[in-house]
Order: C-alpha cells, then structure tokens, then sequence
C-alpha cells in the first residue's frame, strides 16, 4: 500500500525495501522525496569530481556505482508512482520520445492517487 504523506527518512527506507517491486503503489510522497535524495547525491557527487580535478576518477568510478545501483529500484518507484495515478507502469516508455514523451510522463507522476489505481495491487 502506499504511504500518503510519507517522511523523508521512511520514502527513502520505502525505496530500498522495495528495491525491485514493481506491483502496487507509490504516493507523490514516496516518489518526489526520493527523486529530491537522488538529486542532491548527484549533485554531491558531481561536486566532488570536479574538485578532485583531473584524478577525479574515483569519484566518477563511485557515481557510476550509485547509478547502477538506484536504476532498478528508481524504474521500480516510478513504475507504482504510475499505478497510484492509475496509469499502466508500461507508460514510463513515453521517456523515449523526446521532449513531449517526459511531459507526458511528468504529468502522469504528478496527478494524485485515482482508487482506481487500487487494480495494481498484489
């Protein structure tokens, strides 16, 4: 079930816990304050590569890490973020059409939970 009005620190426990499941829900909450997390890892993480300078390949080497790890279970949340707004996760592959494709999908994350979105759960 989704947790409306999510804290901080459970969205992200939420997020790891449920590394790769891809049935049922995930409330705006969930959603935006881990894609809040994520973004300010990359920006840390980006910051300290370009302090390093030119050695900044152990930085790069751990970024791309954290990448490969967060890909799996992000596609996971965003996948139940779109059952929640009772929309098949198949929609995420409007990404793949440029511009007006993350518009689409931009639209579909932000809408609130629909109870019909409730089909998707287990």
């Amino acid at each position: 079930m989704p947790y409306y009005g999510a804290p901080l620190p459970v969205a992200v426990q939420r997020f790891f816990t449920k590394y790769a499941v891809f049935s049922g829900r995930a409330s705006r909450a969930e959603y935006w304050w881990w894609f809040l997390v994520s973004y300010l890892i990359n920006i840390a993480l980006s910051s300290l590569s370009r302090i390093d300078g030119a050695t900044g390949t152990t930085f790069d080497v751990i970024s791309g890490i954290w990448g490969l790890a967060i890909i799996v279970p992000s596609l996971a949340l965003l996948w139940r973020r779109l059952h929640d707004a009772n929309h098949s996760g198949w929609n995420f592959f409007w990404v793949f059409l440029p511009i007006i494709g993350w518009i689409i999908l931009l639209v579909y994350v932000i809408q609130g939970p629909k109870p019909e979105g409730a089909r998707f759960d287990s």
